[in-house]
């Protein structure tokens, strides 16, 4: 076991490596010069050739990129993400002031996601080939299709711009107004969950189907056992390796899913920051994000893997 986990976290940070000199690399290849994103109109018509490479000179650009890369790097071993171009100010704070907005939103949407796709799957695979079944498997399928932008949109115009039930945007902290904080983030969580919940759905459906096939079920079932005991003990548990693993992925689609549900809904959260850097041209920002992105998607993979051993004691690390 400790083996196998030195092993992944190996990987991980490998994957991390080429996440981050990627990322570098795309945003230089950009057109535009982020130098122009922090000169006002007046310094744009009274600025110098020389006074812009002293700004370039100051923020580290007029080196050699690979040079720029591993100074980046060294800083963020020590835990520097840089200081954005366009604020001025430290990434780790602007970024750790959104983070919790992000990972608030983003639990709760994979908690609905478990609480909904999981029974919902047991059901349609104990239902199965009855109505109940057919019905859910189709909300299912239209889930996985449906774009959540669109979603976003659609849910925008009907429920707060017709009927006024709900604000089509903004966050509040759940300590400031709680009833508000309510009402602004059951849009975005919707558009957050509908997706893995959809896949959840079919994923148990799936994996129950297959269990429910094995003869040790039917031995259960021959015994007397009651259903919940047959269901909950001996069947759920095995079914339960795919799903876990979907688990992981749902996250990341959340995660990343955030960026452009942030942006529709104006939620002032690390994925809106992250689209704003972008268009921006802020080098450090876009490239703390990433990395803060990419770091919680390799440790939820990590910790999916492990769980692997709990759920069925037959898996055998090596």
């Amino acid at each position: 076991m400790t083996v196998y986990i030195l092993r992944r976290i190996i990987l991980a940070i490998i994957i991390l490596l080429v996440v981050t000199l990627v990322v570098f690399m795309a945003m230089r290849l950009l057109p535009g010069d982020p130098i122009f994103m922090v000169l006002t109109t007046g310094d744009m018509n009274n600025i110098t050739t020389e006074e812009i490479e002293r700004v370039r000179q100051e923020y580290g650009l007029d080196r050699p990129l690979i040079v720029q890369y591993f100074n980046w790097l060294t800083d963020l071993v020590q835990g520097d993400l840089g200081d954005s171009i366009v604020q001025k100010q430290a990434v780790s704070i602007e970024i750790f002031r959104r983070v919790p907005i992000t990972l608030n939103l983003s639990i709760i949407a994979l908690i609905i996601a478990l609480c909904v796709g999981i029974p919902a799957g047991i059901i349609c695979a104990l239902k199965r080939g009855r109505w109940m079944d057919t019905l859910v498997t189709i909300f299912a399928n239209l889930g996985i299709t449906m774009p959540s932008f669109w979603l976003g949109y659609l849910l925008i115009y009907v429920f707060a711009l017709q009927f006024h039930w709900l604000p089509a945007q903004g966050y509040t902290t759940p300590g400031e107004d709680f009833g508000k904080y309510l009402s602004q983030i059951i849009m975005p969580i919707f558009c957050l969950s509908i997706f893995p919940i959809a896949s959840m759905t079919r994923q148990t459906r799936s994996s129950m189907l297959e269990v429910l096939r094995q003869d040790y079920i039917r031995t259960a079932w021959a015994k007397g056992l009651v259903e919940r005991r047959v269901i909950f003990k001996h069947a759920l548990k095995n079914g339960l390796i795919p799903v876990i693993t979907l688990c992981g992925m749902s996250l990341s689609y959340i995660i990343g899913g955030s960026v452009i549900i942030e942006t529709v809904f104006n939620v002032p959260g690390m994925g809106r920051m992250l689209v704003n850097a972008v268009f921006a041209h802020d080098y450090p920002v876009v490239q703390g994000c990433v990395f803060i992105i990419a770091l919680t998607v390799l440790t939820v993979n990590i910790l999916v893997d492990i769980s692997y051993g709990w759920l069925d004691p037959r898996i055998r690390y090596s």
